[in-house]
This record gives C-alpha cells, structure tokens and sequence, in this order.
C-alpha cells in the first residue's frame, strides 16, 4: 500500500535517523495512513480510502459527501 493519503495528499517526507555519535543515514518518514470504509449516502454505498489521521479529522469535520465529491471532481477512482 502506497504511503499517501487521498483526502490530504500527505506522502513520505525524508530525514536522517542521528546517532549518538551523530553519523547520519537516511530514513522515511511514512505518514499514518489508515484504510477506512465510508458510507456515502450520495452514492449508496460504501467506498474504502486509504487516508491519514489528519484526513480522517478532515471528513469528520466536512462530511463524508463533500470529500467524496472533490476526490471526484479530481479523478480519483472510488
């Protein structure tokens, strides 16, 4: 699974992970993505986002229906 979120479009940011001597190696910061199942009453049925906390809060606070239709009007395949 892809680390992106559909609602916010967060993806993998990149870092060092620093030692206690401070020598450095490179390392991934991976977003929380969930996989979480929505009713959209517009649609009738349920659609399945792979989605950040942050995007969670996001639907929880715009609703269900008004994320799905900017993921549509975007192109995104639900």
């Amino acid at each position: 699974m892809a680390a992106h979120c559909q609602v916010t479009g967060a993806g993998p940011g990149t870092g060092y992970h620093v030692s206690h001597s401070h020598r450095r190696t490179k390392r991934r910061f991976n977003p929380n993505i969930q996989k979480k199942t929505y009713f959209v009453p517009s649609l009738g049925r349920k659609v399945t986002l792979n989605v950040s906390t942050k995007g969670i809060k996001v639907i929880d606070a715009r609703g269900i229906d008004a994320v799905v239709n900017d993921l549509i009007a975007k192109g995104v395949k639900l």
